[in-house]
């Protein structure tokens, strides 16, 4: 699958109950939102139509994007979490070679992201390089200015 989305089930579960939540509860409330900007009067200078339209636009992309990783989504299982390997849901110790800093990441998908937390995205550049690798093993990654930086994995755990 080309569009094929890692996801842990934490954060495959979190799209799911978010789906839900916009579906069921944000549309109504949009939808009177629109109702009630509607009864306004004059839609042509109603800025509160205006923006409840925005609103509603807003809300439907982020169902559809919602949607699309749920469809393309690939729940990584446990037994694919052995350790001997980078995979997401694992923690993973690097050391830059030339700087000799330590770094310890955990890799999640996408939706779970948060670099100011150590969790960084299996589609980031570090992440992407690390991904399938071994304790031992060395990486090279390109980073966003093009510099590039030779990571050694130090260890990897659940």
């Amino acid at each position: 699958m080309a569009d094929e989305i890692l996801l842990t089930q934490q954060g495959y579960d979190d799209i799911v109950k978010e789906h839900e939540y916009l579906v069921t509860v944000r549309r109504a409330e949009v939808s009177e939102h629109l109702k009630e900007a509607k009864s306004y009067g004059d839609l042509s200078e109603n800025a509160e139509y205006d923006a409840a339209k925005d609103e509603q636009a807003n809300l439907e992309e982020r169902i559809a994007r919602l949607e699309y990783m749920m469809r393309n989504a690939r729940v990584v299982s446990e037994d694919e979490l052995t350790g001997e390997h980078v995979n997401l849901g694992l923690t993973v110790k690097i050391r830059d070679i030339d700087t000799k800093e330590k770094y310890t990441y955990t890799i999640v998908g996408i939706t779970d992201a948060d670099p100011f937390e150590g969790k960084i995205s299996n589609e980031s550049p570090v992440g992407k390089a690390l991904l399938g690798k071994r304790k031992g093993e060395k990486v090279e990654v390109v980073m966003p200015d093009n510099k590039i930086a030779i990571y050694q994995i130090m260890e990897i755990t659940k």
